[in-house]
C-alpha cells in the first residue's frame, strides 16, 4: 500500500507565527504567552503522530454478470493502532453506481479489528471495469494530521450485454462441409427429401423406396439433403457513433452482435467478428460456447475513437472472411470508410447483408433555415449511402433499437427472397 504522510498543521502554525511576530513588534511579551497554544499544539501533534498502518482487502461477489444486474463488495479494513476518524471510499469508474451502502464513509477503527463494509453495486452499462481500488484516510481526535494510503485488492469486472432474443435468422445462400442444422442444396446424408433416382451399386438398402420400386417394376432410391453448417462473419462498425453511452448507436450496435453471435452459434454455425474503430481487430470463426465467450469478451472493450488511420479489409488474414461465409455488417453508416469497406467486400463477392443502426433520432437539426436545410442534406446524403449498397443487391435495413430486432432480420430475409425472384 502507497503511505503518504499529510499534516494539517500550517493553519495553527501561521497563527502562532503571527501572533510571535505581533509580541516582538508591540514588545508586549503577554502577546508571546497568547501565541503558545498556536506553537505548542502543533509540536505536540507531530510528535505523538504515528502512522496506525492501515490495511484494506477488498472481495467481489462475482467477476461476471450482465447490464443492469447488481453484485455486492466487501471492504475489510484493519489497523495496527487505534484511528479516531477513519474516511473509506471506493473509486468506481464510470458505469458503475452503489445502490446499497454508503461511499465514502467515516467511522472510529479499533486496534487489530477487522471492520467489514458491505456495498452493493449496479452496472449501468456493459463493458470492462476495473473494481477495488480503496482510497483511506486515518486522522487524529483534532484532525491535525492524517494519514492517506491507496489499497485494496483490484478485481476486473465484466459486464455482459443483455442479448437480443432472436428466433428466425437470415440464411446463408452458402453452406460448408462441416455437418450441422441447415439444409444445404447438395445431396448427401440427411433427413430431407430431396429426389428420387434409380439404384446404383453401392446405394443402401435402407435408402430404396419401396412405393415408387413397385410401380416402377425396378429398384429407385430417395436422394436427401444434406444437413451442413454455415461461416458467418459479424461486422461491427465503431469509427463513430450518435447518441449517448447507454442507448446510443454503439451501445446498440454491440447489443445486436451477441445477440446474432448467440442465435447463429445455437444453430451450430461458425462465427467469427470483425471489428473496425480506432483500431481493426478481428476473431476467426469458431463455434460452441467458448466462441460466444470470446466474441462477447471482444466487444466488451469496443469505443468509438476519432481516428484519420485506416486500414483496409485487404490486411485481414483468409481464415477471417471464408469463401462462402455470409457478412452480416451491423454499423450506423455515419463513416464513409464503413460504406466503402461494405461495397469493397460486396464487390469480392460476399454475400452481405446490413443491419443500419439508425442514429437520425439522436439527430435534431439546428435552429435557423440553415439548420433544417443542414439536416435534409445530411439525411440525403444517408439515403445516397443505402441506395449505392442496395443497388449491388446488399439488403439494407434500418434498425432503431426501439422495435425488436427479429423484426429487421425478417426485413432482411424478405429482402433476400424478392430479390432472389427478380433476378430469376
Amino acid at each position: 500500500m502507497r503511505r503518504v504522510h499529510a499534516p494539517r498543521l500550517g493553519g495553527y502554525a501561521g497563527l502562532g507565527a503571527l501572533a510571535l511576530l505581533g509580541a516582538l513588534a508591540a514588545a508586549r511579551p503577554e502577546l508571546a504567552v497568547c501565541a503558545l497554544p498556536f506553537v505548542l499544539l502543533p509540536a505536540f501533534a507531530l510528535a505523538s503522530a504515528r502512522d496506525p498502518r492501515v490495511r484494506v482487502t477488498t472481495e467481489v461477489e462475482r467477476e461476471r454478470l450482465l447490464q443492469g444486474e447488481e453484485l455486492e463488495l466487501v471492504l475489510r479494513v484493519e489497523a495496527d493502532a487505534p484511528v479516531a476518524r477513519l474516511e473509506v471510499a471506493l473509486v468506481l469508474p464510470p458505469g458503475l453506481e452503489v445502490v446499497g451502502g454508503r461511499n465514502p464513509l467515516a467511522f472510529r477503527l479499533r486496534p487489530r479489528r477487522v471492520e467489514e463494509v458491505r456495498l452493493r453495486l449496479r452496472v449501468r452499462r456493459w463493458g470492462a471495469y476495473r473494481v477495488g481500488q480503496v482510497v483511506v484516510r486515518a486522522s487524529d481526535a483534532l484532525r491535525l494530521v492524517s494519514h492517506e494510503a491507496v489499497g485494496g485488492s483490484a478485481f476486473d469486472v465484466r459486464a455482459y450485454p443483455r442479448a437480443e432474443q432472436l428466433r428466425a435468422l437470415v440464411r446463408p445462400a452458402e453452406t460448408q462441409a462441416s455437418t450441422g442444422n441447415r439444409v444445404a442444396r447438395e445431396k448427401g446424408e440427411g433427413i430431407e427429401f430431396a429426389d428420387l433416382r434409380p439404384f446404383v451399386a453401392g446405394d443402401r438398402i435402407r435408402r430404396v423406396n419401396w412405393r415408387a420400386s413397385a410401380r416402377r417394376q425396378e429398384l429407385w432410391v430417395n436422394d436427401r439433403h444434406a444437413e451442413r453448417n454455415a461461416d458467418v462473419v459479424l461486422m461491427l462498425d465503431a469509427l463513430a457513433e450518435a447518441g449517448p453511452d447507454e442507448g446510443g448507436t454503439l451501445d446498440l450496435s454491440v447489443r445486436a452482435v451477441v445477440g446474432l453471435a448467440d442465435a447463429y452459434l445455437r444453430h451450430r454455425d461458425r462465427v467469427g467478428l470483425v471489428s473496425f474503430g480506432g483500431v481493426l481487430s478481428w476473431l476467426h470463426p469458431g463455434a460452441g460456447l467458448a466462441q460466444l465467450y470470446r466474441i462477447v469478451d471482444a466487444t466488451l472493450d469496443t469505443r468509438a475513437a476519432l481516428t484519420y488511420a485506416w486500414r483496409d479489409l485487404d490486411v485481414l488474414p483468409r481464415r477471417t472472411l471464408p469463401p462462402k461465409a455470409l457478412v452480416l455488417a451491423v454499423s450506423p453508416l455515419l463513416d464513409e470508410r464503413a460504406a466503402r469497406a461494405l461495397l469493397d467486400l460486396r464487390g469480392r463477392g460476399f454475400d452481405l447483408a446490413v443491419v443500419e443502426v439508425s442514429p437520425e433520432r439522436f439527430v435534431t437539426p439546428a435552429r435557423g433555415r440553415g439548420g433544417a436545410l443542414a439536416h435534409r442534406i445530411w439525411l440525403l446524403e444517408r439515403e445516397a449511402t443505402r441506395g449505392a449498397l442496395r443497388r449491388t443487391g446488399v439488403p439494407v435495413v434500418a434498425w432503431d433499437g426501439e422495435t425488436p430486432l427479429a423484426a429487421a432480420v425478417e426485413e432482411v430475409t424478405a429482402f433476400r427472397r424478392f430479390a432472389r425472384r427478380a433476378s430469376a
